[in-house]
């Protein structure tokens, strides 16, 4: 058997698995599974180190890991090099490591419009923020503001991608939550962020990274006041059909992934 599977901390909310058999019944490889892999950083690269050998062709990476997961690829694209993280690592029969970044490309990809000389303000400086910052200004945005809850992080960031660091939240085109805020739902969403729900109506479109069972309270709040919402779920979706290509070098059947992400 092949397996491949999602390294998080915590991972147990996340719709991969389901969205990924499902890709992979669909198209013959009915020897493939996908798992759930639960892994602290403290146990990242010794774990890493060791799935190859348990029959392991590949392995999505999601929070906190991206950043650390680079580290780890002998291989990475000059894409994921440049942002400086990689949620897709590729194990090669002769032991290299492959990574890539389809965080960044999933994001362009599900916007509703083109993000040539937009503004937008990316909230989060992790290794999706740093995916969002790059995307944006690679697609061709005319200003990326970065706002992080540690401003040392966030100027970082901004000054080694090009975005501009901000202390607040201001009107733009886009907003894009690359942050942690409403993966729990009894949390409320804008706790720690620097915006509240009636801001949400200075931006065209809003997309969050987070995604659950329905649409987070981010998403709605900013539907309610008449902006273009992107939901977790898309990107998730997005991201997880070109990850399934480097896995498998299968194209992937995205309309019946959307529907295993949505579906439980």
């Amino acid at each position: 058997m092949t397996r491949l599977g999602v390294v998080g901390w915590p991972v147990a909310h996340s719709r991969s698995p389901a969205m990924q058999n499902a890709a992979l019944q669909a198209v013959g490889l009915t020897d493939w599974r996908y798992q759930l892999l639960p892994i602290p950083s403290e146990l990242l690269d010794e774990t890493v180190a060791a799935l190859p050998g348990s029959g392991f062709r590949g392995v999505n990476v999601t929070i906190p890991h991206k950043l650390a997961a680079l580290a780890l690829a002998t291989d990475p694209t000059p894409r994921a090099q440049a942002i400086g993280a990689a949620n897709t690592l590729v194990f090669e029969p002769d032991g290299r490591i492959a990574a890539d970044n389809t965080d960044a490309p999933g994001l362009i990809a599900a916007l509703p419009f083109p993000a040539a000389d937009r503004t937008a303000l990316v909230l989060g400086a992790g290794g999706s923020g740093r995916a969002a910052v790059w995307a944006l200004l690679e697609a061709g945005a005319r200003e990326v503001r970065l706002w992080n809850r540690t401003p040392e992080r966030g100027e970082a960031l901004a000054a080694d991608l090009g975005a501009v660091a901000v202390t607040g939240a201001e009107p733009a085109d886009l907003l894009v939550n690359c942050t942690a805020s409403g993966l729990d739902s009894r949390e409320d969403p804008f706790k720690h962020l620097p915006i509240d729900a009636d801001d949400l109506a200075r931006y065209e479109c809003v997309v969050d990274l987070v995604y659950t069972e329905s649409e987070t309270s981010l998403v709605r709040a900013a539907r309610a006041r008449g902006a273009r919402v992107v939901d977790g779920r898309e990107l998730l979706v997005r991201q997880g059909a070109l990850s399934f290509e480097l896995f498998t070098g299968r194209a992937a059947p995205i309309e019946l992934m959307r529907r295993a992400v949505v579906l439980r």
